[in-house]
């Protein structure tokens, strides 16, 4: 497979470029980002996914590693093929599709074109941890933010069971949000907070 490309631009359009190496052009589609900023001319060294189909091969292009990996980890999730991969990352970087993947945050998932509700979900609970941490985090830090979001799913649930409706609970526990506790003193602490609302939108 091809992995990386490093050569001249010879053609830059909407949504693919091409990568003029050794004499060999190669047509790479990329995020309509990336090419708005590209020009002909310029030197470049893309890293590269090739998607083989049963007519087609064809090569996705990303500026950086970390983009690359988060679009084959994405084609993962049933429904999701390499158009809508890419879309993803068009619209949210690789730390925002990890936050919203980790918080099962469906509004933002559903902010990338062709996601519905069921395919945002399915994007969630597939892909789960998969992605990793945000990349800006530190070695420190990081266990930490990975846990909460598994965390915050646990006491929603748990919540929403008890009888709190799903915007309360979301609200409270956003309020909430930061604290680095475990399961059982999120829930004590959202319980504290919620006080008498149960049941309230």
């Amino acid at each position: 497979m091809i992995a990386q490309l490093h050569g001249t631009l010879a053609a830059v359009t909407l949504d693919e470029v091409i990568v003029l190496v050794g004499g060999i052009g190669w047509r790479v589609l990329v995020a309509p980002s990336y090419a708005q900023q590209a020009h002909v001319g310029d030197e470049v060294c893309l890293h590269t996914s090739m998607v083989v189909r049963e007519d087609s091969m064809t090569l996705y292009g990303f500026a950086e590693v970390d983009e690359r990996v988060v679009f084959e980890k994405l084609q993962t999730v049933s429904g999701i093929g390499p158009r809508i991969a890419l879309a993803a990352l068009t619209v949210l970087s690789p730390d925002d599709l990890r936050r919203a993947v980790a918080h099962s945050d469906l509004a933002t998932l559903q902010r990338i074109p062709g996601v519905g509700k069921k395919s945002a979900q399915r994007m969630a609970l597939d892909i789960g941890d998969k992605l990793g941490v945000p990349a800006h985090l530190d070695a420190v830090s990081a266990p930490t933010q990975a846990a909460s979001g598994s965390v915050e799913v646990e006491v929603k649930a748990a919540l929403i069971q008890l009888g709190w409706s799903e915007a309360v609970v979301t609200q409270t526990l956003d309020a909430l949000g930061g604290e680095g506790l475990g399961s059982a003193d999120l829930l004590r602490a959202a319980l504290l907070k919620l006080g008498g609302q149960r049941g309230r939108v």
